[in-house]
């Protein structure tokens, strides 16, 4: 289990595969592990590289500063550290934000940058969303009940053809050794609202790929796609069926964007 001691953090990371290089940002409330159902299908062709970021997963310690911005530098810092000089990038939700403060910053790191169900949108009822979750959690029997009431907003309608799909996804997350603790999910929406994202998209020059989820009422298409009008080197793609949890929900489809796109912009 690979860990990476940074100035007030070890970083946890996860890594397979062989090929070029392929970091794999997680959105909010999540950590590498959200990424499970994806990354045995690219890793027959990239090296997957999976942090956690601050406050999630195995990096420690929990109580360290929360800043988005810091954890765009964490996770240039794991490449750095392992001898990567260029690589793609590919973010969920608020790992897309990241993903796209990397390629502004550092365009000659970036060689691609892959934004799934994300944008640059101040939306009060995510904000709004997120604290009713967490005063949820703090509630008796909340660790079960924040879930099922996270459900809804992250999935499909697919999702809920069979309920019991409900049960078996809250029986792995209550089971699941690593998840975000009370008081880190309270730091990490602290650091959602205060995040004023740098990156401007006109002056982005990675080649980037967008994928939408149709039914993704946590950042709804229609507002994703306005944030993004300015990106001068992009391409969108909209997965109709899918919840936010486009990972999840479409999983064989985006891994099939992702080999096509990044095999249409390999690293030199």
């Amino acid at each position: 289990m690979p860990d990476l001691p940074l100035d007030d953090i070890t970083l946890h990371y996860e890594i397979d595969g062989s090929g070029p290089p392929l970091m794999l940002l997680a959105g909010m409330l999540s950590d590498s592990a959200t990424w499970t159902p994806l990354f045995s299908l690219l890793t027959d062709r990239f090296t997957v590289i999976r942090p956690d970021n601050r406050t999630t997963g195995r990096t420690e310690p929990k109580d360290a500063a929360a800043d988005c911005a810091l954890m765009a530098k964490d996770a240039l810092a794991l490449m750095d550290h392992l001898g990567f000089e260029r690589f793609h990038c590919a973010g969920h939700s608020l790992g897309g934000l990241l993903t796209l403060e990397l390629a502004s910053a550092h365009p000659e790191r970036v060689a691609s940058a892959t934004v799934l169900a994300s944008g640059r949108v101040r939306a009060p009822r995510t904000a709004a969303l997120f604290d009713t979750l967490l005063a949820i959690r703090q509630a008796p029997k909340g660790e079960e009940m924040w879930l099922r009431a996270l459900y809804p907003w992250i999935f499909g309608h697919r999702f809920f053809e069979d309920l019991a799909n409900i049960e078996t996804a809250l029986e792995a997350a209550l089971a699941y050794p690593h998840a975000q603790t009370l008081d880190a999910m309270a730091r990490q929406i602290a650091a959602f609202r205060a995040f004023r994202p740098e990156a401007e998209p006109a002056n982005i020059t990675s080649p980037t790929l967008i994928l939408y989820a149709g039914q993704d009422i946590m950042v709804p298409p229609d507002a994703a796609r306005a944030s993004f009008e300015a990106l001068p080197n992009a391409e969108h793609h909209v997965i109709g069926y899918a919840g936010h949890s486009i990972i999840w929900d479409a999983t064989e489809e985006v891994a099939a964007h992702l080999h096509r796109f990044l095999s249409a912009h390999p690293i030199a």
